[in-house]
Formats: structure tokens, C-alpha cells, sequence
């Protein structure tokens, strides 16, 4: 039996969710954008009205402003997207448990397993679009085929809001035109290799010679012609076979340099605060903490130790962080700007062998009730509505910091 591969892809997603609670913004062109007043603020999503001046994703504000002087900009809430991607894996869930998300915003689904309880794969498809609109107000494109990277070309065919189906009847008239940065895995070093034969569509592709691109790319190039041949076999993965994040960082790049220990400590709580609030939201703990630091003249260094126990408490991140700090840095010498990563990841309820030689802090259940506690504020009325104190009185730090997830390239 042939395989049933669903790709969906929320359409717009960063941006969507931000109207969800400011119906106002959908009459509007605008983006989720990293701070302006910041020295990279960039655009990170935008919603459909933008799109019609070309804002795209990635591009400086004030790029995307030359084009739309008129743009909205709205800082990111990572939270709610999170909270959202839950939501809809969720109703995926209820028709298979093969379901693999590609980035917070997109998931492949098998169903071939499910046609006998819930229909074909394009009926499947429309009764998860439905529900997910009916339920958290959010749109999809989705792409149905007989293998994953397929399936990925149809959710991209038609946006927002569609459904498309790719089959072996018509994968020349879908697939064959399109161009071949469509395609998986072709990014900008391959293309110059595509170029250099000539080969503009996934048509051309389909249809060159597999051992010349061999020759030229190795492996590489016989991945891409066997994708555009629709030979792909790769598994959808169960929801909780995924492989674990191996991090959860953030950085900042300040709107002036550092000068002082107050503020190089207040970035360093900024960063750890939110690092933390991260793990706790995914249900991790970490066992190693990574501190980078980047000077005026662009020196860069990064150090990192490992931690006692596996933790995901803010005091705990920067307790150590403050302490790579100080035997790797000087709080003389200007700082550009700070990241803080926890790595070596585990669920937050496994059970770890403590060190018999580790001190007991008769405090840890009073911070984790009271960064617990931040977390079911924060998800009820922002980021910003608590914060450590030691941040309060630093303009220069407060809402700067990029994390290191994905932007939504919708």
C-alpha cells in the first residue's frame, strides 16, 4: 500500500498568533520583529498584508520599513508559540501518532494507517484544517503525498489556507515547474553546482544525470535527483521518538556596550531568566552551562562547566554564568554582547544520581515555587509583567534578547 504523507505548515504563524490577540493588526500590514532600537533588528514574521510589499523574513527593520513605511511591528512572544504548537501537534495526534514536527510551525503526519476511520488523505487533510481554525483560530496549508518531501512542496504550493495533493499523475504539471530552490535541501552552495549545469527547475533536475551530479557533489547530488524523481523513503517519526534538542540559548546584542559590573550582571539575569523560563516550558533541565561574551573590537569567547544537578532555575544559570564570567572576563573590558546556553538536555522529571559530595540548597524549593510561579504569570500577561529586579533599572537591557529558535519563513 502506497504511503499517505501529510506536510502541515500554520500559515504565518509568529504573526497569526500575535492577532489572535490583537484582531486589529490582521486589517494591517504588519511583522514580529526584533527590537528596532537594537543594532540587528530583524524581521521575523510577517503576516499577509506585508507579504504584498515584499517584507520577508530575515531582512532588517529597516529594510522591510523602505519597502512598507507604514509596517507594524510587534516584539516576538515565544510563549504563546509554543504554547499554540502544542495545541495544534495536539489535534494531529488525534488521527496518528506519526507525526514528526519540522520547526514549531510545521509537522509531517502519516496517515496511512487512519483512511479506514477517518477517510482519504485529502479528507483527512480537511478535517484537520477545520478543526485546528475551529479550535485555535489558526490557518494551514497542507500538502498530501505519497512521501515527505512531496508533501512539503504541496503545503508551499498554495498558501494561506489550502490543501493540495501531489500524486504520480501529477507531479510533472505540480512539481516539474517549479523552481529548484523549492526543493528540500537546496540551499545556495548547491545551486551555484545547479547553475553551473543549467539546471533551473525541478523538471531539469528530475530529468539530468544522476552520475554527473555525483561527480559534483557527492552524496549530495544524488539526494537532490532522487527527490525530484520523488524517490524518498525517510520514515515520519512518532511524536515522542523525535530527536531531543541537544540546547536552549539566547544572546544580545546590546544598543550600546557594557560598562560596568551592574550591567554586565543585569544581561547575564536577562539571558538566564529567560533560558530558564525556556526549559521549564519544554520540560527539560540542563547539565552544562555556556556563557559567551563578544567585546567592542569583536573578540569573542565562549566557556562553558557543567552543573551540579540538572536544573532549569534562572538562580541557577547565572550563578554559574557569573562565575565563567569573572575567571574568563574582566568587568573593565566593554561587552558587545552576551549569550547564555544550557545544553546536554534531559526531561525534567528523569532521575539523575546526585554527586554524594553535593551540598543541599535548603532554598531550591523556594526558587523553583517562585520562578513556577513567574512562569504562570508571565503566561497569562507577558514577558515583561515580572522580572528580576536586579533588571529593572537597565534600558539598554530589557526586551533586546534573540533567542536562537527558527524564524517562521512563512
Amino acid at each position: 500500500m502506497e504511503r499517505i504523507i501529510l506536510h502541515c505548515d500554520l500559515n504565518s504563524f509568529f504573526a497569526s498568533v500575535e492577532c489572535l490577540f490583537n484582531p486589529d493588526l490582521k486589517n494591517v500590514p504588519m511583522a514580529v520583529a526584533g527590537n528596532p532600537k537594537s543594532r540587528h533588528g530583524i524581521i521575523l514574521a510577517k503576516n499577509e498584508l506585508a507579504k504584498k510589499y515584499n517584507v520577508k523574513t530575515a531582512e532588517t527593520i529597516w529594510q522591510a520599513k523602505l519597502k512598507c513605511p507604514d509596517l507594524v511591528l510587534v516584539p516576538p512572544h515565544h510563549d504563546k508559540y509554543y504554547y499554540y504548537s502544542q495545541i495544534v501537534n495536539g489535534i494531529y495526534q488525534k488521527y496518528t501518532d506519526l507525526v514528526e514536527p519540522f520547526g514549531i510551525d510545521e509537522s509531517w503526519l502519516d496517515v496511512t494507517g487512519s483512511t479506514r476511520i477517518f477517510g482519504s488523505g485529502l479528507e483527512i487533510a480537511q478535517k484537520i484544517s477545520n478543526e485546528v481554525k475551529e479550535e485555535t483560530g489558526l490557518t494551514l496549508s497542507i500538502g498530501v503525498s505519497f512521501n515527505k518531501v512531496f508533501a512539503k512542496l504541496g503545503s508551499d504550493y498554495k498558501k494561506p489556507d489550502a490543501i493540495t495533493e501531489i500524486s504520480r499523475e501529477n507531479v510533472e504539471k505540480i512539481v516539474y515547474p517549479l523552481p529548484v530552490t523549492d526543493l528540500l535541501f537546496v540551499g545556495r552552495s548547491t545551486l551555484k553546482h545547479l547553475d553551473m549545469l543549467n539546471i533551473k527547475t525541478i523538471g531539469d533536475l528530475a530529468k539530468s544525470n544522476k552520475e554527473i551530479l555525483k561527480k559534483l557533489m557527492g552524496k549530495q547530488g544524488e539526494t537532490i535527483w532522487n527527490y525530484a524523481n520523488g524517490i524518498d523513503e525517510a520514515p515520519v517519526l512518532k511524536f515522542d521518538e523525535q530527536e531531543r534538542e541537544k540546547s536552549v540559548g539566547n544572546s544580545i546584542t546590546f544598543t550600546r556596550n557594557l560598562c560596568s559590573e551592574e550591567e554586565i550582571k543585569s544581561g547575564i539575569m536577562v539571558l538566564c531568566d529567560e533560558v530558564a523560563m525556556r526549559l521549564r516550558m519544554k520540560g527539560l533541565k540542563c547539565q552544562y552551562v555556556q556563557l559567551g561574551i563578544k567585546s567592542e573590537d569583536l573578540k569573542t569567547i565562549t566557556r562553558r562547566c557543567k552543573t551540579d544537578v540538572p536544573t532549569n532555575l534562572a538562580v541557577d544559570l547565572y550563578s554559574f554564568c557569573i562565575n565563567l564570567f569573572e575567571k574568563n572576563w574582566s568587568y573593565k573590558t566593554p561587552v558587545r554582547l552576551l549569550s547564555v546556553t544550557g545544553g546536554n538536555l534531559i526531561d525534567e522529571n528523569s532521575f539523575v544520581q546526585e554527586d554524594l559530595f553535593y551540598k543541599i540548597d535548603s532554598n531550591k524549593e523556594k526558587y523553583e515555587n517562585m520562578e513556577k510561579s513567574m512562569d504562570t504569570i508571565r503566561k497569562r500577561f507577558g514577558n515583561e509583567s515580572v522580572v528580576y529586579g536586579s533588571t529593572l533599572k537597565n534600558e539598554t537591557i530589557k526586551t533586546h534578547s534573540e533567542n536562537e529558535d527558527e524564524y517562521d519563513e512563512n
